[in-house]
């Protein structure tokens, strides 16, 4: 979260902790643990520098090249929404394509940005979840 908060023009605003069971993801995957950050990028910062700090923040921590789809790693950064900004490209899609499916996303994003509807919803953040059918399991982080 220090290491964000270099890159925002305000302090961020950020949820507790959520731990989540794996979805999707290699047999005998642990836990994940999740948190969102919202930050307020620079003026001139873009989706795509944004990325790639991320990207270089994932690396610092140990991330390396995936080897299998939604394998356990040491830190995933994902971008789940630049202001009202929308990407379809080969490396990045915005607002992020699965977020508003995803309990371990929407839980601490309600938490942070409530009222927040993401490109593309008609929905808030906590409407999302309110609506969510899912068998995921979430829970706070003690």
């Amino acid at each position: 979260m220090r290491r964000l908060a270099a890159f925002s023009v305000d302090p961020p605003r950020c949820s507790s902790l959520w731990r989540s069971f794996p979805v999707d993801c290699p047999p005998g995957s642990p836990s994940f643990i999740n948190a969102v950050a919202m930050l307020v990028p620079r003026l001139e910062e873009t989706p795509e520098t944004l990325l790639d700090t991320l990207q270089a923040i994932e690396r610092a921590f140990g991330r390396r090249p995936k080897a299998v789809l939604n394998e356990p790693r040491p830190l995933d950064l994902d971008l789940i929404a630049f202001g009202e900004e929308t990407r379809a490209t080969p490396r990045l899609v915005l607002p992020h394509p699965r977020a508003c499916r995803r309990r371990f996303v929407l839980e601490p994003l309600a938490e942070v940005a409530p009222d927040l509807v993401l490109p593309g919803q008609k929905l808030a953040v906590r409407d999302l979840l309110a609506c969510l059918r899912s068998a995921e399991v979430v829970r706070r982080f003690e």
